[in-house]
């Protein structure tokens, strides 16, 4: 990730420049001073904190996910209530502008009356087959007809079933057992994934997982993101061993780190030059950036892509899918198993469905781009007004920041920033009514549904904040 002087010109490149906010002296002082004597609003929180505290006595830890516990922001997490277009309520019915968005999926807004209307009919009519419906043919061909890499599609039910499945199959179909995956993206919690890991293993400060054989975790193989002469370093020591190599397009899992053209394209080259099968990791990127995911956007094609969140609706839903000769080893095709009673469920079917066809319509990515770009601009504005030094950038609806001058291009330098500064930002976003990922390693997602108000309070919440850091 590149960053560069503050500037109100839009780049016209095909992801936006990120760019950085540096000191401002004097200014900064100045604004410091007037942040001061603005009267600090103090959330009531006490039903969350009732509820989480009984939480901590029922699920480890409290939360059936890690990052929802707040470790690595400190304070009380929020407990959701209720959710409705790009706002969410809390249970003591304190309103966010919320940026999360269930991790990606509710990219055409919480609560979507044409998604829940959708689903209601279809709950009159069963919520779980366990059988073929027409329903997986129309989303399938939804995907296929949208993704470049996709002549096959097989449903799941979470992305890290995607991508444990997807490993499973370029090892079946070069009969080789290595993985090649980079430092800091996240790729699910299976064995073979937690090694040097994102945004779970790094908010919590761990490295690796407890649990994961040795043996396990020896046939997978970590290179730096961007660097593409690791990736080549690794190729040459294991000759013909490696199966495939697995990345997330974009980084969101460190943070948002984009990728160079140039560093999809040489992997893109490698895996056709060794023999190995190139898998991208789009279950955060799949839809949101693109209409045909990051693989459109940035013109590069792999054999195997995993999908989830969007095409989900919001429901429990994953997919891989790829080239045909690859897909049909998969059984009953051929001989490489995998299986899930809920696979195909008819009510992620439905949601993907809707979803899917509302973000298809004219104007739908366009608006989210625009957004997207207002919202980093003047978060970053605010953070060079208020004498911070922060860079960020955005593609589409996905976005990130980080609290250090960077450039910020790989897991390394993520690690650079200031967490404690993101942490006491985050509170004083949540005291003004902003939602945001409660780690620093997590990008953040806007949806159909965020408003040009919605963004300008967004940007006018960071600026106070900052001016009170």
């Amino acid at each position: 990730m590149q960053c560069a002087a503050l500037s109100s010109k839009v780049a016209t490149t095909l992801a936006q420049k990120p760019v950085v906010a540096t000191r401002s002296g004097r200014k900064a002082v100045a604004v410091r001073a007037v942040a001061a004597q603005v009267t600090e609003t103090k959330l009531n929180t006490k039903r969350s904190e009732e509820i989480f505290k009984e939480a901590q006595e029922l699920l480890p830890g409290g939360v059936n996910s890690p990052v929802r516990a707040f470790k690595s922001v400190g304070g009380q997490p929020i407990v959701f209530d209720h959710v409705k277009g790009a706002y969410c309520w809390d249970a003591d019915n304190n309103k966010y502008i919320d940026y999360v968005g269930s991790w990606g999926p509710a990219i055409v807004g919480h609560a979507n009356d044409e998604v829940s209307d959708a689903l209601k009919a279809q709950i009159d009519k069963g919520t779980s087959f366990g059988a073929p419906c027409e329903l997986e043919n129309v989303l399938a061909k939804m995907v296929i007809d949208r993704v470049p890499s996709v002549e096959m599609v097989r449903f799941v039910n979470s992305g890290t079933e995607a991508c444990l499945s997807v490993v499973r199959l370029m090892r079946a179909y070069t009969g080789r057992e290595k993985i090649i995956k980079f430092t800091g993206c996240y790729h699910g919690h299976a064995d073979q994934f937690l090694v040097q890991a994102g945004s779970g293993v790094l908010t919590l400060g761990l490295s690796d997982s407890p649990g994961v054989p040795a043996t396990t975790a020896a046939a997978t193989l970590t290179a730096q993101y961007n660097n593409l002469e690791s990736v080549k370093a690794l190729f040459e020591a294991n000759k013909g061993e490696i199966a495939g190599l697995i990345l997330e397009p974009v980084v969101g899992n460190s943070g948002f780190i984009p990728p160079t053209k140039e560093f999809l394209q040489g992997l893109r080259q490698l895996c056709t030059q060794e023999g190995a099968v190139l898998c991208f990791d789009e279950v955060m990127t799949g839809f949101r950036i693109a209409k045909g995911c990051a693989q459109e956007h940035f013109g590069v094609t792999p054999d195997l892509t995993t999908m989830g969140k969007v095409i989900g609706g919001g429901l429990p839903v994953g997919a891989y899918g790829g080239k045909k000769e690859i897909m049909q080893m998969v059984a009953p095709a051929g001989p490489m198993y995998q299986a899930g009673t809920l696979s195909g469920n008819p009510l992620a079917m439905v949601a993907g469905i809707k979803t899917l066809e509302i973000l298809g319509r004219p104007g739908a990515y366009e608006h989210l781009d625009t957004i997207t770009k207002r919202l980093i601009n003047g978060i970053l504005d605010a953070a060079k007004e208020t004498g911070h030094a922060m860079c960020g950038g955005s593609i589409s609806g996905m976005f990130g920041f980080f609290f250090c001058e960077g450039p910020v291009s790989c897991f390394e330098d993520a690690k650079a920033s200031d967490t404690a500064k993101f942490g006491r930002f985050h509170r004083g976003m949540l005291e003004q009514g902003v939602y945001l990922a409660p780690s620093q390693f997590e990008a953040g997602f806007t949806s159909l549904a965020h408003t040009e108000e919605d963004i300008d309070a967004t940007i006018e919440a960071a600026r106070k904040v900052l001016a009170s850091l």
